[in-house]
């Protein structure tokens, strides 16, 4: 069987946020066109006015989208620096109301708030989504099924949105929660072939519900535009260099799982309703609690499971030159994601004597200077 290509992708939506106030602005229109005039289609607006998207060019490794998302980071930046604006990569603003929020005017973002009505206002949230390049759609229907295993995994490492509306959610990514009230979300069906894929997604194009299966927003999906595997369940990283684990830990696991494949061997499939549960977890405690391991029929912490995930794709990470990206996910897990983070620095602000006003300004100015510590 012909070795995919593996190649990685990562898109993020980044709030843009003033320097001063630390209050979520809408994106100036001079803004936008600069950002698009030096990043040649790398940049996009997003459903949300205060929202901006960017997405790396296909690498071939982890290294060189390192060095493309660099670039797009510090465009953005300088950019918005201009207008006296900061991106955050948070998943939520620690203190925005959504209802104080406008949408983007385009076509798309227009239908969009006809079909969805108001639970697609509260959509104040931005994402993380890695692509893996597999160019045989048998093999990505094979693989969704297997990968959703570890999404929970993906999640949990990745929050970073333990705020909303200027209230500590008790969770460690509110944003999926958020997302969930959309349709066609969540944890992604297990289709037993490509044909199946392919057949549910044709009846609702058939019924006019969606024109295409862009309007399919599971957390693992084929991607409707590219020879692909997309991975959608992560927050948005304040880090750059935390991104570039999550999309290392991606493209190894599903090499891994292709791996298997060839040996005749392949992962365990799990009932959603259990991989569900885990997702859950993720979502509520990120890497504080552990997961579910249903072979051993235990809660295993998750300092054992990083452990136990690296062990697996090691010798992927390696070869595919993203090893060192994939290890540091054990110094994400001993020293707390973004949530944790930000917590912390709402809890430092507070002993200080801030008021709320002034704890969830203190969250923001951190989320400025973590967005900007690797540019």
């Amino acid at each position: 069987m012909r070795e995919p290509d593996f190649t990685i992708g990562i898109e993020e939506e980044y709030l843009l946020v003033d320097r001063d106030t630390c209050a979520l602005v809408e994106a100036p229109e001079g803004l936008m066109e600069a950002c698009a005039a030096e990043l040649e289609g790398q940049v996009s607006p997003e459903f949300l006015q205060c929202q901006i998207e960017i997405g790396t060019k296909p690498c071939k490794t982890v290294g060189e989208a390192r060095e493309d998302l660099r670039r797009l980071r510090a465009t953005v930046s300088s950019q918005a620096a201009r207008y006296n604006l900061s991106p955050i990569a948070a998943s939520c603003h620690p203190q925005a109301d959504w209802k104080q929020q406008h949408h983007t005017d385009k076509q798309r973002y227009n239908e969009l708030k006809s079909d969805l009505g108001g639970v697609v206002r509260r959509m104040l949230i931005c994402g993380m989504h890695v692509h893996v390049g597999l160019d045989d759609d048998p093999l990505r229907a094979d693989l969704m099924r297997q990968a959703s295993y570890f999404l929970p995994h993906l999640l949990a490492l990745s929050t970073s949105s333990p705020f909303w509306q200027g209230e500590d959610t008790g969770l460690a990514s509110y944003r999926i929660s958020v997302f969930d009230n959309l349709p066609r979300t969540g944890l992604p069906p297990q289709f037993d072939n490509w044909q199946d894929y392919e057949r549910s997604v044709q009846i609702l194009i058939d019924v006019g519900v969606i024109e295409d299966s862009s309007r399919i927003w599971w957390d693992l999906r084929p991607s409707a535009r590219f020879p692909t595997l997309e991975s959608r369940i992560m927050d948005v990283q304040p880090r750059m260099e935390d991104a570039l684990t999550l999309a290392a830990l991606t493209q190894a696991l599903m090499r891994m799982l292709w791996r298997l494949r060839v040996r005749n061997q392949r992962w365990r499939i799990y009932d959603r309703f259990l991989i569900g549960e885990n997702r859950w977890r993720a979502q509520r405690y990120g890497v504080t609690e552990g997961l579910i391991d249903f072979g051993r029929a235990e809660i295993v912490p998750f300092v054992e499971l990083i452990d136990e995930l690296i062990e697996l794709i090691e010798e992927d990470a390696g070869i595919l030159h993203g090893l060192r990206e994939v290890e540091n996910a054990r110094d994400i897990v001993a020293n707390g994601t973004s949530s944790t983070r930000q917590r912390a620095v709402l809890d430092e602000a507070r002993q200080a004597g801030a008021d709320h006003d002034g704890q969830m300004r203190a969250v923001v100015q951190h989320l400025i200077e973590e967005f900007h510590a690797d540019l």
